[in-house]
């Protein structure tokens, strides 16, 4: 064979010379489809993101971010939301300006206090037309100037007379600290972070999974491939979920859009990994690569089906969530799987095929070589030691797992909306400064909304609750009037909370007004109380639904309740684990209520995905015969490899969330990375293995394998690993016996010749 001076094979579709007994098939009839198919895949997938890119870029045009479009419709914050927009002025932007000094303020602070808030009012609509009142702090060491804006709708407008105002404040005496807060700066500092998150997390992620690909497959050339690829799929999956927004009205939001990033990245690699690892095992046993790509994808095709089957299926149970952030994650998500699911199964063998061997240099798979078995031995010793003593090593796994759930009882509360930030923005910083200079009272209203006929009744009885410190009647229009009520208490204290609660249970009496409650601490409440309800519900129908899967998948009911089992207890470890890090670590004064419902669907879901690839190769070595303590052992054996692989590359993919400057999606980050590192560490290769060799012939019951006397002369060693589940080995060395060639399922047929081992070979 003619190579070039740096040793790379000149031919992609072969590599070194052997015998002509070992030669193969000629190719028949179907040579010229073994060309043309690569070529005809690639060209679709160019035509796709030709289409595609210009949606994609899209898509940041269209998300929203907003407390009142993560909510139900039938939220009553909703609804006051809604009937704010009707009102003269349209919804408004709620601003407080925050003027302090350490020392107290001066007479020269007042004045220029004054000035400048009857300037913004002068160059801005204000809800009744006058300048703001100025309510002094009790120390005499701040001013602050509730005030609405109003006649902006547009969200990005909304941001732009938040930065013209804070513009318009930037000169005042100097040691006088001004600061715009208020839930409509909140929101404009919560845009301008979403706005940073997509670009950093597109690079930070790709840069993450490009450094693992080339430590695994030690090679210049073979990690562009599925990167490329998984980029690709990325782009397909944004156009998809832009025309998904414009046709059905789905609510992507930038954590959403972020996860689903994540997920088409980590998903994507996975698959590579895995298609990879088979291609390169089949490499040495054909001549073409076409051929060994076929037997490849045959191989391990149906596990990588039945794993992104079960990811997308657990994804749209989110569609029965009230939530509609969470309903619209479960589309979004799926369709980011599904994308890198049919970029892996067909331009990544495509371009793999006409790469040919040599993108593997410099450790290329010679035809008719032997695999290099360097790293078997890690995951034999674990089976060893998993099979000598099960019941303790599952015992001790199991209590490992249940110490490490207890650190959920260190969770910190509910997160509050001025603590979703990493970095603390001037709103926050402004809402600080409020909390500590007016303890006794809140610049944040609650919002009623109430019928025009009812309302001086609506208002009497809202200032007669407890827990109001003053009620004033607003806007008036459309058959309905607004009540700005202040409680006593700090935003989303327990105060306010109990104020809020008060008003919804007194006012919802007051006949002939159908008074409703809501606001920004109202959003938050819903948001809680809807997160709550959506775990009653989407829990057991992921669950249902993953086990419906596994069952049809493994023929058994056993091995599914094990595998669930098991990723149940991975979520509440990695939960835990999450409890001894959020605050004490990282200083997080909160837990996002949407982090258990999210990071079960995922943990559960992905967990599970490793589960099919373990338990597939088990119940394959079953079926040639094996009993079930030889078939856990070698399944473990041979997918011990891939599966750590691809766990750390997803782990590290999620990981990535962590760089990001919102609390919910380093919080998200963290927990599904640990979970998917126990799971890949511990439950699958210690405590599934260990369950099923006490379980035995059970873990298939009730299934044929149950019923299924194995036979005594069938060992673990002669299972060969072209079956069709997952290829042997780790991606960048693949283990796999020598007598695999002929083991008959899924690899090279029985009846071929073996090749005599070549000269060299990766």
């Amino acid at each position: 064979m003619q190579t070039t001076s740096s040793g790379i094979p000149s031919d992609p579709h072969q590599s070194d010379t052997a015998p002509p007994s070992a030669a193969g098939p000629p190719a028949g009839p179907g040579g010229k489809g073994r060309r043309s198919l690569p070529w005809a895949l690639i060209a679709g997938w160019v035509l796709l993101l030709l289409v595609a890119v210009p949606f994609a870029g899209k898509l940041e045009g269209v998300k929203r971010d907003t407390a009142v479009d993560y909510l139900p419709a039938g939220a009553d914050s909703t609804q006051v939301a809604r009937l704010q927009e009707r009102l003269p002025g349209g919804d408004t932007i709620d601003l407080v300006l925050v003027y302090h000094r350490d020392g107290g303020l001066t007479d020269a602070d007042r004045k220029a206090a004054g000035g400048k808030a009857t300037e913004v009012a002068g160059r801005h609509d204000i809800v009744g037309g006058q300048a703001p009142r100025a309510i002094p702090s009790k120390d005499g060491t701040t001013l602050m100037y509730p005030m609405a804006l109003t006649g902006v709708t547009d969200e990005k407008e909304r941001a732009e007379a938040v930065k013209d105002v804070r513009a318009e404040l930037a000169s005042h005496p100097e040691g006088l600290s001004v600061q715009v807060g208020g839930p409509g700066a909140l929101s404009a500092d919560s845009q301008e972070v979403f706005a940073s998150t997509d670009g950093t997390l597109m690079f930070a992620t790709a840069g993450v999974v490009a450094l693992l690909l080339i430590i695994t497959y030690r090679s210049p050339l073979l990690w562009l491939v599925p990167l490329g690829v998984v980029g690709v799929a990325a782009m397909a999956a944004m156009a998809i979920v832009y025309g998904l927004v414009q046709g059905f009205d789905l609510v992507v939001t930038s954590m959403s859009s972020s996860i689903m990033t994540v997920l088409v990245f980590g998903a994507g690699t996975d698959y590579a990994l895995l298609i990879v690892s088979r291609y390169r095992e089949e490499l040495r046993r054909h001549r073409a690569p076409y051929d060994a790509m076929r037997e490849a994808l045959r191989g391990c095709g149906p596990a990588v089906l039945a794993s992104s089957g079960t990811v997308a299926a657990g994804l749209l149970c989110l569609l029965a969530a009230d939530l509609n952030s969470s309903s619209g994650l479960g589309p979004v998500g799926a369709v980011g799987v599904v994308c890198a699911l049919a970029a892996m199964m067909t331009l990544l063998p495509a371009v793999l095929v006409l790469l040919g061997r040599r993108v593997f240099w410099p450790l290329i798979p010679a035809y008719g070589s032997e695999p290099r078995a360097t790293r078997r031995g890690f995951f034999e010793a674990m089976g060893g030691s998993a099979r000598r003593r099960p019941g303790a090593v599952l015992l001790g796994g199991a209590a490992l797992l249940g110490a490490l759930a207890i650190g959920v009882l260190n969770l910190p509360g509910d997160l509050k909306q001025e603590d979703t930030f990493t970095d603390k923005p001037e709103s926050v910083a402004a809402t600080q400064t409020l909390a500590h200079a007016y303890p006794d009272s809140s610049s944040q209203p609650i919002s009623v909304l109430a019928r025009t006929a009812g309302a001086d009744e609506v208002l009497r009885r809202a200032r007669d609750t407890e827990g109001v410190a003053r009620a004033d009647r607003g806007r008036s229009g459309g058959g309905w009037t607004e009540i700005d009520v202040f409680p006593q208490g700090a935003p989303q204290s327990a105060g306010e909370t109990a104020t809020l609660h008060a008003l919804r249970s007194g006012l919802v009496r007051v006949e002939d007004a159908d008074a409703v409650v809501g606001g920004p601490s109202a959003q938050q409440l819903d948001l809680k109380d809807t997160n709550a309800r959506d775990r009653m519900l989407v829990i057991p129908l992921v669950l249902i639904a993953v086990l419906l899967i596994l069952a049809a998948l493994l023929r058994s009911l056993v091995a599914p309740l094990v595998l669930v089992v098991a990723v149940v207890a991975v979520w509440g470890a990695a939960m835990g684990v999450g409890g001894l890090f959020f605050d004490p670590v990282f200083g997080f004064a909160g837990v996002d209520p949407g982090l258990p419902l999210l990071s079960f669907v995922f943990l559960v879901a992905l967990g599970v995905d490793y589960g099919i690839f373990l338990m597939h190769r088990m119940r394959e070595e079953s079926l040639r015969g094996a009993d079930v303590p030889d078939a856990a052992v070698t399944a473990l054996r041979t997918t011990g490899g891939v599966i750590a692989s691809a766990g750390l590359v997803l782990a590290a993919t999620f990981a990535v969330l962590a760089s990001l400057p919102m609390v919910m999606l380093v919080e998200m980050g963290f927990v599904v990375a640990v979970g998917v590192l126990l799971d890949t560490f511990l439950v699958r290769t210690y405590l599934v293995t260990s369950a099923s060799l006490l379980l035995k012939r059970w873990v298939w019951w009730p299934g044929a394998l149950f019923r299924r006397t194995p036979a005594s002369s069938v060992s673990s060693g002669s299972s060969g690993s072209s079956d069709s589940s997952v290829s042997s080995g780790s991606p960048g060395s693949p283990a796999s016996s020598a007598s695999s060639a002929s083991a008959g399922q899924g690899g090279a047929s029985g009846s071929e010749a073996r090749p005599e081992p070549a000269v060299r070979g990766g």
